[in-house]
């Protein structure tokens, strides 16, 4: 197998930028809806160490780029408080959808800008842009999944019945192992449902930037 080192390169440093500002948002909308938890815990800070899970962040995202499979990861949770932030289970998912949200909002600014400044298929911006937008896209689609501890199980948090949400607090508590039997249980699966879900945004993207 063939590594193209420079390539990994650029996908380890968009993974870096990418994840810690999803972190980051998920930190500064706690703080901002009166939860100070991921600042008493120093998660308040765009300081990529401070957020990095070393499989989740690193490990896995590479294998995936290396195996030709949609990339997509997380890193270390966010602490935050439900009972202490406004807006009780809305405000949670609002927490949550942060950090997605901001993965996909980057993957939009980033489309938009490679169709604007006309960035060309031979460039190294080219390839740079393209695994930024596509990286963005697989954390957002990835993470917005509504299965705990992903952050789109805050929005069924939200709307759920007081008993499913005690199930769903029984499967977060095992935390990063559900997430490994995502991965290993549903890969293929998970893979086509990614690619899909990621082409399905890049249409969308292309229909309001090239007509």
């Amino acid at each position: 197998m063939n590594i193209d080192i420079l390539y990994i390169a650029i996908v380890i440093v968009v993974i870096l930028l990418s994840m810690t500002l999803h972190e980051a948002m998920h930190a500064f909308m706690g703080y901002w809806l009166g939860d100070d938890t991921a600042k008493a815990q120093g998660r308040l800070t765009l300081n990529p160490i401070k957020h990095i899970d070393p499989f989740l962040t690193i490990v896995l995202p590479v294998m995936l780029a290396i195996t030709g499979l949609p990339i997509f990861g997380g890193a270390k949770p966010v602490p935050f408080n439900p009972q202490n932030v406004r807006w009780g289970e809305w405000g949670a998912a609002l927490v949550a959808l942060a950090g997605p949200l901001t993965n996909l909002i980057l993957a939009f600014i980033l489309f938009g800008v490679g169709v604007l400044v006309g960035v060309s298929g031979d460039s190294i911006w080219y390839q740079v842009l393209q695994i930024a937008i596509l990286v963005n896209l697989g954390f957002f689609i990835f993470n917005i999944i509504p299965i705990p501890p992903l952050d789109g199980s805050r929005v069924l948090y939200a709307l759920a019945p007081e008993f499913v949400r005690r199930g769903m607090e029984t499967i977060e508590r095992y935390g990063i192992i559900v997430v490994f039997a995502i991965i290993l249980l549903a890969g293929p699966s998970l893979g086509i449902f990614l690619r899909a879900a990621i082409n399905f945004f890049l249409a969308v993207f292309g229909h309001i930037f090239i007509r």
